[in-house]
């Protein structure tokens, strides 16, 4: 049996969260007072482990704007807090086939509920009892006498009711009831729960306050446990299952006798909680969790200043030094304190449903990953798990599917009016709220720009014009025999050389090669000599027009021949008549200015109101779409390839160093 669909209704924020559907594992995501922690509350309230107790209070939990309409709105009884749907999986359905008949079931659903005040959940099971009693009469031979006495029962308990009701049964008869005294309940719905309830799951909430402790005192321990109330801390529950995930115990602990005895007990446990930990753990690989059990010192806090105190550490190998396990980083205790919990409840055995609220919020964005990882690799196989996060590198862009939106729903009744219809969960993105969806958006901008965007080899140019120039000449050449752009390359627009640190920055962790290619002007060479000077990039890797062309500064429109390059404008902006640029207008306009690009500009700036104004992308479009442009023999064409072919040489060189 497999949850499917959840509703939380009539719960601190919840009103009526309304259906959602989840597969194996499901990510909640929404902003802070949201309601995420209390949509998780509420399906932990359907079945708790006893690890993590959650009951239902009416006064403390049923929306406090309605708690004196209560009776009113629920006339029928109890409020419903969560309300689920399962399947039944095929083996189940098998096995109460063998029971009741094949067509026993009416649908392979399951519905499971739990209202306030109840002792447990409620079931909804889909029984064709008609179907069910025709096939265990059949099935018992019962004869047309034997079913005349019986009358004509709806269900399992009128048919053994009417049974034990006949005075002188037949044997078929006295067959047929024993065989339903002998069902689970004496009914049908017994017999179905009892095989559904092996595989009805427990469910474990765990936050992110739920952290280990980095010391115990062991001489106490047992009798605190005991004591009336028990006066034992939540981080030293954790500490306690971290002992037992080790191998070890308090009991045992205590027990030792020797010296030796102890300290083989104490490695043991800390060479194992290692090995688990840095399978998880990328961060620092150089940590080593330690165990040591000794007698208190005088002058150390109270209670660990008497007694026997139990210790965790973390030795970092880097630096040869052991620090407290409380004087970690916060992600770290909580990562290692949920490893240790989820591995204690596990032992337990039995079917489980993790619900984590925020985890990994103290984590580093890489860190988040790898428990996402963990998240996949090691419950998803076995458990299904629901988590709630407003980070963008805990939501799993990857599948978006197992997403969901959780939001506050606010409207406007009037104007200057504001109410709210409660916490809402939503499959869909449609949301008015821009901060609800942050998170979603910051993990698929991530996503996108990690793959996307960039390849393997990735060259950046200045802008999109350049990518339309590059490939232009590029397919020129090659339709004339001669080398063209390796397809290996994915060309990037970055935006100019302020752009190429923080790309290269940015795209550091997705082991690509990089090079750039941009233009260069004299007030440049400052911000090429950073990036050299800085390793941003290889000096092989970073490429100018200039450099390429042995000019002092250049832009990829230097590649043109003056000549060709003024058509291209010409065409591109529809320039006719006295409009019309020419290279003697641009060596009249373009002043002292080098660089043609430069000196278009100008001629631009002079032309009358109304004329288009100039941008470097049209040039570069007009030209991507008439390649023909490049095919004749002209002077001007054959200057220009001639320079285009020095660039894409230079480029694909790159590729071979």
């Amino acid at each position: 049996m497999k949850l499917t669909k959840i509703r939380v209704t009539n719960f601190r924020s919840v009103e009526d969260s309304g259906d959602f559907m989840l597969d194996q594992v499901l990510c909640l995501v929404g902003k802070n007072e949201a309601g995420k922690t209390a949509i998780l509350h509420g399906l932990a309230g359907l079945n708790p482990h006893p690890s993590t107790p959650i009951e239902f209070n009416k006064e403390r939990d049923y929306p406090r704007r309605h708690l004196t309409e209560y009776s009113n709105r629920h006339k029928d009884g109890e409020a419903v807090v969560i309300r689920t749907e399962w399947t039944i999986s095929t083996e189940e359905k098998r096995e109460i086939a063998e029971l009741l008949g094949p067509d026993a079931l009416s649908s392979d659903v399951v519905t499971i509920f739990r209202r306030y005040g109840s002792a447990g959940p409620e079931w909804q099971l889909p029984i064709d009892y008609p179907a069910v009693i025709e096939f265990l009469m059949t099935d018992e031979k019962l004869t047309a006498v034997d079913k005349k006495g019986l009358g004509n029962p709806t269900t399992t308990d009128e048919l053994r009711k009417a049974l034990e009701a006949v005075s002188e049964r037949s044997d078929k008869q006295n067959r047929l009831l024993d065989r339903l005294n002998k069902l689970p309940g004496k009914n049908g719905s017994g017999a179905v729960k009892a095989i559904l309830q092996r595989s009805f799951p427990r469910f474990m909430y765990f936050s992110h306050y739920d952290r280990m402790d980095g010391q115990i005192r062991i001489d106490t321990y047992e009798t605190r446990k005991n004591s009336n109330p028990p006066t034992i801390e939540a981080g030293e529950r954790v500490f306690v299952d971290f002992l037992e995930y080790a191998g070890t115990s308090v009991k045992e602990i205590q027990e030792a006798t020797t010296y030796e005895g102890l300290n083989a007990r104490c490695e043991a446990a800390s060479n194992r909680i290692t090995e688990q930990l840095l399978e998880y753990w990328t961060q620092n690989p150089n940590l080593e969790i330690e165990v040591r059990v000794t007698k208190a010192e005088p002058n150390d806090k109270p209670p660990f200043n008497t007694g026997i105190v139990a210790r965790a550490r973390v030795r970092n190998n880097l630096h040869k030094v052991t620090v407290p396990f409380s004087e970690r980083s916060a992600g770290f205790i909580w990562f290692f304190s949920f490893l240790v919990k989820f591995a204690q409840v596990q032992k337990g055995g039995g079917p489980l449903v993790l619900l984590l609220d925020e985890p990994g919020l103290t984590l580093h964005g890489k860190a988040q990953a790898d428990l996402l990882r963990y998240f996949e690799e090691k419950l998803a196989p076995h458990h299904q798990v629901i988590f709630s996060t407003h980070s963008p590198f805990m939501v799993p862009a990857d599948r978006l599917p197992s997403v969901r939106i959780v939001e506050d729903k606010i409207y406007s009744p009037r104007p200057g009016q504001w109410t709210s219809e409660g916490t809402k969960v939503r499959e869909d993105a449609l949301v008015t709220d821009r901060d609800t969806l942050f998170p979603l958006q910051g993990a698929l901008g991530y996503d996108i720009t990690q793959t996307l965007f960039v390849g393997k080899h990735t060259l950046l140019v200045e802008g999109p014009g350049d990518i339309l120039y590059l490939h232009a000449w590029s397919s020129a050449l090659a339709r004339r025999k001669r080398p063209s752009l390796d397809r290996r390359w994915t060309i990037c627009p970055a935006g100019g050389i302020d752009k190429i640190q923080p790309f290269v920055s940015l795209f550091s962790g997705a082991k690509l090669d990089i090079a750039a290619l941009t233009d260069f002007a004299k007030g440049d060479a400052r911000k090429f000599e950073a990036l050299r000077r800085n390793k941003i990039l290889e000096n092989t890797r970073l490429l100018t027009f200039a450099s390429i062309l042995g000019l002092d500064e250049a832009d990829a429109e230097d590649v043109f021949a003056p000549e060709l390059y003024v058509d291209v404008v010409n065409q591109a902006f529809g320039l006719v008549g006295e409009q019309q640029l020419t290279t003697a207008s641009l060596d009249r306009d373009g002043g002292t200015e080098t660089r043609l690009v430069k000196r278009v500009e100008a001629s631009f700036r002079l032309l009358p109101a109304g004329t288009p104004e100039f941008d470097h992308y049209s040039p570069a479009e007009w030209l991507f779409a008439n390649p023909a442009t490049l095919d004749d023999n002209s002077p001007k064409v054959i200057r220009t390839l001639e320079r285009a072919g020095k660039v894409i040489v230079a480029l694909n060189s790159v590729l071979e160093r």
